[in-house]
């Protein structure tokens, strides 16, 4: 049978990730196959040097039993159930020979202590029990029994069975506890999937909608393009459903990236898994968190386009670096999978008091076009720069990217509503968006500077919004 390396503590099976308690017991057994083969090549060596050669004998005995069961496992999956009772029973038989053949002196005894983890581990708890339990009298047994004479005292056997007791609780609380911290975690990553499933069937179905919509729009605009041209080429829409279809692209657009965090995050932990990398409970809870604050962030998006034209939204007092931030920490997972750094570089505290959601929008959109140039330049060293500065009566926050810049043609048409650069991947709505949001509710303005060497954007604002 042909074992790739990637395969091999899981005996060359392929074993899907849905099913991870098998794969991880696969790949337990055999790192505690490996551990028990390099033990007893460590024993050999001690025992050859102390020259005790019956141990010798019954520890080249083991490792012919261990090579076999690798062979085992790999010849089928029916044989895992056997292969962990035969190493549980040669984990008690080799357990019970150091007990009745070797010295307290020598200390062999103590790999005993080891026996209630491979029990708690690779058995169900009624049969480690009775495995526990089976060792547990046989040593108990071992001063009284008439056929080996036995080198340790009655104390000592009760001192070791005592310490083996103590550890054995110990291993079984701390497995119920992994067991029920496993169980949630599992619970929360199925409702995690059912929810993102629901949530891009809904996308799909708004932006089957939104086709639509754009399709009979661009009809009407065709036809209409002279009398536009001639209204100082003023974009109106007179119909109550172009003005749905544009919310709802607004919508699509804004959400289309925080789908793809959420999406990034769960692959990459199916893909840590698949290498057979231990994911820590603090690890996947911070991945759980993560998730959570991108899906309020989804919904508080919702709740702005719905108060967007009210004139009594609250406005905060914000430190303009901290805002920054909490919008990069949402591209996170994207720059890492396409190599790109981001630099929030602040030079000092810059407080401003204004609409935190629709900056944070305004800033994300800025930063996911950059990330796109980039990704479409194939620049090394890549990296997109975050920096502000305050003025007299209004504060500038700049993005600036390292890619191949914007075009002459395409400069000035990029703040134009559906007009995009990147075909069918794009709506044409973010810096349309971006500006009105910035004009409307920050009495400000964006401004694009383009070089050879990448992009400026430039969102100035009022200190305080009136």
């Amino acid at each position: 049978m042909k074992i790739e390396f990637k395969n091999f503590f899981t005996s060359g099976w392929d074993i899907e990730d849905s099913v991870t308690d098998v794969k991880s017991q696969y790949q337990m057994l055999n790192i505690a196959l490996i551990l028990s083969l390099l033990g007893l090549i460590f024993g050999i060596i001690s025992n050859i040097i102390s020259l005790k050669i019956d141990i010798v004998y019954v520890e080249i005995f083991l490792i012919i039993f261990n090579i076999g069961m690798f062979f085992f496992l790999r010849r089928d999956k029916k044989y895992f159930n056997l292969m962990t009772n035969m190493l549980t029973f040669q984990f008690a038989f080799l357990f019970l020979y150091l007990m009745y053949a070797s010295e307290p002196s020598a200390m062999k005894h103590v790999w005993l202590f080891t026996y209630p983890i491979i029990i708690l581990y690779f058995q169900e708890m009624k049969q480690a029990v009775l495995w526990l339990c089976f060792l547990i009298l046989m040593i108990f047994i071992a001063p009284f029994q008439p056929f080996v004479d036995i080198a340790y005292t009655f104390h000592q056997i009760t001192y070791i069975l005592i310490v083996v007791l103590i550890v054995s609780f110990i291993m079984y609380f701390y497995k119920v506890k992994i067991d029920e911290a496993k169980k949630i975690i599992f619970e929360q990553q199925k409702e995690l999937q059912l929810f993102n499933t629901e949530l891009e069937e809904k996308i799909k179905e708004k932006t089957s909608e939104l086709k639509e919509l754009n399709e009979s729009l661009e009809i009407k605009v065709k036809d209409k393009v002279t009398e536009l041209i001639a209204k100082d080429k003023l974009l109106t829409v007179q119909s109550k459903q172009a003005v749905m279809g544009e919310m709802l692209g607004m919508i699509a657009h804004q959400w289309r990236q925080p789908l793809s965090n959420i999406t990034l995050q769960i692959s990459n932990l199916h893909i840590k898994r698949l290498l057979g990398e231990d994911v820590s409970v603090q690890e996947s809870d911070k991945m759980l968190n993560d998730i959570s604050d991108t899906i309020v962030y989804l919904s508080e998006t919702i709740d702005d386009f719905k108060t967007y034209f009210r004139p009594n939204k609250e406005k905060d007092s914000v430190e303009i670096h901290e805002l920054l931030q909490r919008a990069i920490n949402f591209t996170i997972p994207r720059t890492k999978d396409i190599d790109v750094e981001i630099v929030n570089d602040k030079k000092s505290d810059i407080v401003a008091k204004v609409y935190v959601n629709e900056l944070i929008q305004v800033i994300l959109n800025l930063i996911n076009n950059a990330l796109d140039a980039i990704a479409e330049s194939d620049i090394k060293n890549a990296k997109i720069f975050l920096y502000a500065k305050e003025n007299e009566d209004s504060i500038s926050i700049f993005v600036k990217d390292n890619g191949n810049g914007i075009s002459k043609e395409n400069l000035s048409h990029i703040f134009e509503p559906y007009f995009s650069t990147k075909g069918k991947n794009g709506t044409g709505l973010g810096l349309y968006m971006s500006q009105m949001l910035i004009q409307k509710q920050f009495q400000g303005e964006i401004r694009v500077k383009s070089l050879k060497e990448g992009t400026i954007f430039e969102v100035e604002i009022l200190k305080e919004i009136l």
